[in-house]
């Protein structure tokens, strides 16, 4: 007994695992649909509170300034920044060293300076320190400088705007094309989601907002487009014709298109994960180098949550809003009065129903055998009566019973 019990558990929780491949439905994902609806509800809170209060952190390219940068070597970063101030006047938006070993490198961010600031600044920082450039020379040329005028920011903010306007118009256009009403309305509704919680999690942590980060946004929000798509198809196959049966309704069958894409959504994430996390490690820890840095820092918290809205926020979306629909609500209550045995109250089956209860009341047992299983006995006594009399004319006997027969 021992031994058995030892032998079913490992099958059970193999079983179970196996359900997420399957059409069981393993996780009840709509049925938990007002659960997600707060938790997104309170993410959003924060997130517009924190754009409202902390505002963005723009980068050099959008706000205009000037950046200094310089090998790190074993320089101190506050010190850097107190000889700047004294060479300039000006105290820097941010002084940071990026990188690791031999690429460590000393960034310095300010407003924008003139040349005549920014050569007081690199003499200032070279007689103090005395940087080594790439070669090991002692040089002033090793300290770099770029600046982005006012009037560039500014450009570069409006083409930032227009861009995510061009791809909010595309991507509404392609879900109403694509999919179904209600299927459009949420997909898009789960992207401005997505949007939103993603530029309130970088105003949050007062992470900089670059081109190369809107250019990573734009790309996180097509992948979590397209998984809602690849949810969303399966969603529609599996509703196809729903409402001439009453097996289930349109969000049983909806959940259990999410559990057999879940795997899929799993997989694609984990899989798309794996490098950006390699690019992070080369950009940030080995190179330090900005616009690789922030591409990946970008993607990664972006195919993280896009997780979250096409598995938990989109699905559930859609089945709200298709439950709206006076069909839809009539068809849920059809499929409960069927499962609660009230059939004759919608017309399919009925008298078959009743006949096989009579019968079970009757006989304790109801047996559905094969022809071939009768012996020639059973068959003359078959011969005596059809439907519910042949289980009283063969007692112990095999029969055939259908609907209404």
């Amino acid at each position: 007994m021992t031994s058995s019990i030892a032998n079913t558990a490992p099958a059970a929780q193999l079983d179970r695992r196996e359900r997420l491949h399957t059409e069981d439905g393993a996780i009840d994902f709509v049925g938990r649909r007002k659960l997600w609806y707060s938790i997104t509800l309170g993410l959003l809170v924060v997130a517009v509170v924190a754009m409202l209060a902390r505002g963005f952190n723009l980068g050099i390219d959008f706000e205009g300034g000037t950046k200094m940068s310089m090998p790190a070597g074993d320089l101190v970063a506050e010190e850097v920044e107190d000889t700047f101030v004294d060479a300039t006047g000006v105290t820097p938006e941010l002084t940071q060293i990026v990188g690791a070993g031999e690429a460590r490198t000393l960034e310095i961010n300010s407003e924008h300076l003139s040349q005549e600031q920014i050569d007081q600044a690199r003499q200032a920082i070279f007689e103090q320190y005395q940087p080594k450039d790439e070669k090991g020379d002692v040089t002033a040329n090793a300290i770099g400088d770029s600046t982005v005028s006012e009037s560039w920011g500014d450009t570069i903010t409006q083409r930032m705007l227009l861009a995510m306007l061009v791809f909010v118009l595309a991507a509404a256009v392609y879900v109403a094309v694509r999919l179904q009403r209600e299927m459009a309305l949420a997909a898009l509704a789960a992207l401005v989601v997505d949007a939103v919680l993603i530029m309130g999690f970088y105003a949050l942590f007062g992470l900089e907002v670059t081109p190369a980060m809107i250019i990573g946004l734009l790309t996180v929000l097509t992948f979590s487009l397209y998984d809602t798509v690849i949810v969303f198809d399966k969603v529609k196959e599996n509703t196809s014709g729903i409402l001439d049966s009453r097996r289930s309704t349109y969000a049983e069958q909806a959940n259990l298109a999410i559990n057999q894409t879940v795997m899929r959504s799993i997989s694609t994430t984990v899989i798309s994960a794996l490098p950006i996390i390699a690019l992070m490690i080369v950009a940030v820890w080995m190179l330090g180098v900005g616009t690789l840095r922030d591409l990946a820092l970008i993607q990664l918290i972006g195919v993280i949550e896009g997780v979250f809205s096409s598995l938990f926020l989109a699905t559930s979306l859609l089945v709200t809003f298709i439950e709206r629909r006076k069909k839809f609500r009539d068809h849920n209550a059809a499929v409960q009065a069927f499962r609660n045995g009230d059939t004759a109250e919608h017309g399919e089956g009925a008298e078959g129903a009743e006949g096989l209860e009579g019968t079970v009341a009757e006989h304790g047992k109801r047996t559905v055998g094969s022809i071939s299983q009768r012996t020639s006995g059973e068959a003359d006594a078959a011969g005596k009566g059809t439907g519910a009399d042949s289980f009283g004319d063969t007692p112990g006997g095999a029969a055939t019973w259908r609907p209404g027969r």
